[in-house]
């Protein structure tokens, strides 16, 4: 018998080798898959993206009260003055009634180095279906267990100065806002004193008036800048209701107080008629208004000018002849102008004042 052949150690280590070569590629794999997770966890949630992402959304919720609380987004007068931004800029703005419809479709752009460990976060968005961009400051603050905490560098907030003439209120996105509540001259601020506005960025602001008295169509800014400044400047004019007011007032003084006046050149009226006679004994001249003006308010400082309008007065009288006492009967039209300033006092009641006469 042939004696038996021993077993080749050769093929014995091959299928050794192969199985320790898959379990080595099984790792990497693993490793890789679990480091690619990681990665995507740390993009989606725990990065400074996510950071600025989840700040961006509590916008877009109208969450301003949870975004304000988000690190890094308080400010004070110190950062406002190295900015060049006004010390004083009022926070009325920072609450959920004055936010509008928030950013959309954000998505990230780039995340890079910014120096002293910051990082610099661009998002790019929707806003007033325009598209934006803003890049945001944070940077690392510690640890929570295995996930890193961050915080803004720099506060995203920025300031909207909102300059109304015409008005003491104006609305933001509907929010009402008395200019003497946010001044910082408190009571003592002017009408046409422009207010400092802490905003969100990114947010949109529609700045109107729209009140008993006063209107103005929005002008809408979009505030997509930290530590910015931005305008709104409107002029409000008069309401309808308000502008009859004004034209019955003034129709009322020129044919009531002036028209009731009958002598030849009423007191502080814009009309009047000469004679080189006398007035007929017994009688009085008789004024009447044939053309009312039209009235027509401009903007002028931080109120309203009445333009220039013309109108026609009707006299009726007697006069007597200084040479041969003869009476001869005038009627006649008197054409005048009239001009003017409106304002609105701090008690919600309006100064008219045309011409020289003042009407209250």
């Amino acid at each position: 018998m042939q004696p038996a052949t021993a077993p080749s150690r050769v093929g014995a280590r091959r299928p050794r080798a192969v199985e320790i070569v898959g379990f080595v590629v099984i790792g990497a794999l693993l490793v890789a898959a679990i480091g690619a997770g990681l990665a995507s966890l740390y993009r989606q949630f725990w990065g400074p993206t996510a950071f600025a992402e989840r700040y961006v959304q509590l916008l877009t919720d109208g969450r301003a009260a949870d975004a304000l609380m988000t690190d890094g987004v308080g400010i004070n007068a110190d950062v406002l003055e190295q900015a060049d931004l006004p010390a004083f800029a009022h926070d009325a703005l920072l609450r959920s009634a004055a936010l509008a419809e928030g950013p959309t479709d954000v998505r990230s752009v780039s995340e890079e180095p910014a120096g002293d460990g910051a990082v610099a976060v661009t998002l790019a968005y929707r806003l007033d279906d325009a598209e934006h961009e803003t890049t945001f400051l944070v940077e690392r603050t510690g640890w929570h267990g295995l996930v890193p905490t961050w915080r803004f560098a720099e506060s995203p907030l920025a300031v909207l100065n909102v300059d109304v003439h015409g008005s003491w209120r104006f609305q933001a996105n509907g929010f009402e806002v008395d200019k003497r509540q946010v001044s910082a001259a408190g009571l003592e601020a002017e009408p046409g004193d422009a207010i400092a506005m802490l905003a969100f960025a990114p947010m949109s602001y529609d700045v109107a008036v729209d009140t008993a008295t006063t209107v103005a169509d929005p002008v809408t800014v979009a505030v997509t800048e930290p530590l910015s400044a931005n305008a709104a400047e409107i002029a409000a004019g008069p309401s309808e209701e308000f502008q009859q007011v004004i034209e019955d007032e003034a129709a009322s003084w020129l044919s009531q107080e002036c028209g009731s006046r009958n002598v030849l050149l009423p007191e502080d009226c814009p009309y009047g008629y000469s004679i080189d006679n006398l007035i007929a004994p017994g009688t009085e001249p008789e004024w009447s208004i044939t053309s009312y003006p039209e009235i027509e308010l401009v903007p002028d400082g931080a109120w309203w000018r009445i333009e220039p309008a013309e109108g026609v007065a009707h006299i009726e009288l007697d006069e007597q002849s200084y040479f041969d006492g003869s009476i001869s009967h005038v009627s006649e039209d008197v054409p005048f102008q009239i001009d003017g300033t409106v304002e609105l006092l701090e008690d919600g009641s309006a100064r008219i004042q045309i011409g020289a006469p003042l009407l209250r």
